[in-house]
């Protein structure tokens, strides 16, 4: 049986230190409880200089490195953050003196609790350091940066659409959207002032844009970010409410049950932000949709009660209706086939609610119609296809660039966003290999 030791008391510890240390050969033991006191407000004292602000240049100084403005917004965050800390290494330093003159219980647990406070600060400051060392690191490594700030000039060109569209002077947020990589099946969004887990429930500064790999290395799939830039714009032009109940609404004007009103303004983000980026990009971004959601039938067909994307086979649908009304007629009627091919409607009876499917072919319409060619107040009384107004001849526009990016020309001044469409095109049409258009591409976006 193992003998039961005693932590001996203050006095004999002592002695057997003095007694240890007199003995020739013997290691000399180290003090314990009074450095480590000490090194408590030292330690929190260097937490706080370690997590410091970001500096200019620190992410290189190439056009993909961060903007200023994207530098500050950060910065503000982590200044407010270590202000918590640096306001409490004042006490923690006083808690940690006195008990060091006289460790009583009551002082040695006071400083055990500032330092537990502390320490769950610097937790908090770490994650969102970390956070933004990450995301602001990927632009110093090529060809990410170029990838990544191409991104960012489509993400700013779609905002420069918008706000300049509607009828009315609206106040620009900034900084713009900021683009990053993180593995992972589909693109992602965060908007600005949205609390985020990552930030430790912080506010998010200014919109974020998460792609998958696949994605840019693809860039005619990249009409993903034309949905996840509609998304920031659905709550940056105020009509993030708005919407929702013009589509509730209106589908109980048409006398919808009651089932199909909720889907369907349920649905209504994940909706827009297909609208939206259509009415940015034009019908190259239909086929980008079906890159995304063209599965095999069954998660195809599949429909998730409260889940906020709409059933991927009634999801196009919606997009080649706008098609339609935006005068593509020709356009939508190939994509409605080759969308009713891959996924006939025969099978659809097996996975989607009977009153849903039966009432789509007039619901869809209510809901394009609401979407996008309803005046809001927000929209200075226009309409989003009336704000972002794209007609034939971007699309025109567009093939134009088409055969200039395939060719290594400068594309001219067409829209960033624009760009993706050409990049659909040049692929359609085989006017060069792949990795010359997603070179030419990038290159194209990156020098401006």
């Amino acid at each position: 049986m193992a003998a039961i030791v005693d932590i001996p008391p203050p006095a004999a510890n002592g002695t057997a230190r003095r007694r240890a240390a007199g003995r020739p050969g013997a290691v000399p033991p180290l003090p314990v409880l009074d450095p480590w006191l000490a090194s408590q407000a030292l330690n929190s004292v260097r937490h706080a200089a370690a997590l410091r602000p970001f500096r200019a240049g620190e992410f290189g100084t190439s056009v993909a490195a961060p903007s200023p403005g994207h530098l500050q917004a950060a910065n503000e965050l982590i200044v407010r953050l270590r202000a918590q800390l640096l306001a409490l290494n004042r006490p923690l330093r006083a808690a940690a003196d006195n008990a060091r003159r006289h460790p009583s219980p009551d002082a040695l647990g006071r400083v055990v609790a500032l330092k537990e406070s502390a320490h769950a600060i610097v937790r908090a400051i770490e994650q969102v350091w970390d956070h933004y060392w990450v995301i602001f690191g990927q632009r110093t490594q090529a060809p990410y940066a170029n990838w990544l700030v191409s991104c960012d000039r489509i993400g700013l060109d779609c905002y420069q659409a918008a706000f300049r569209g509607v009828g009315a002077h609206k106040t620009v947020p900034a900084p713009g959207p900021f683009a990053y990589m993180r593995t992972g099946f589909s693109p992602a969004t965060f908007r600005r002032g949205l609390p985020l887990q990552r930030l430790g429930r912080n506010p998010n500064p200014f919109p974020l844009v998460e792609l998958p790999l696949h994605r840019l290395v693809n860039p005619w799939t990249l009409g993903a970010v034309l949905h996840e830039i509609s998304h920031n714009l659905h709550s940056d032009l105020g009509i993030d409410r708005r919407v929702p109940a013009e589509v509730a609404r209106r589908l109980r004007a048409e006398r919808m049950p009651a089932s199909v009103v909720r889907t369907w303004t349920r649905w209504n983000r994940e909706s827009f932000a297909d609208l939206s980026g259509l009415l940015l990009g034009g019908p190259a971004i239909v086929a980008s949709l079906m890159d995304v959601v063209g599965r095999s039938r069954p998660p195809t067909y599949a429909f998730h009660p409260g889940a906020p994307h709409p059933t991927p086979y009634l999801r196009v649908f919606l997009s080649i209706e706008l098609l339609r009304r935006m005068g593509f007629t020709v356009q939508a009627s190939l994509f409605a086939r080759a969308w009713g091919g891959l996924y006939p409607r025969s099978q659809a009876t097996r996975y989607i609610p009977q009153p849903v499917l039966a009432t789509a072919g007039r619901a869809i319409p209510v809901v394009v119609d609401a979407m996008c060619f309803t005046a809001y107040p927000e929209l200075g009384d226009r309409s989003l296809a009336r704000s972002y107004r794209f007609e034939a001849k971007d699309q025109l526009m567009i093939e134009d660039a088409a055969r200039r990016l395939a060719a290594g020309t400068d594309p001219g001044v067409v829209p960033a966003r624009f760009l993706i469409g050409a990049a659909r095109v040049a692929l359609d049409r085989k006017l060069a290999r792949p990795g010359v258009i997603a070179n030419n591409f990038y290159e194209e976006l990156a020098r401006r």
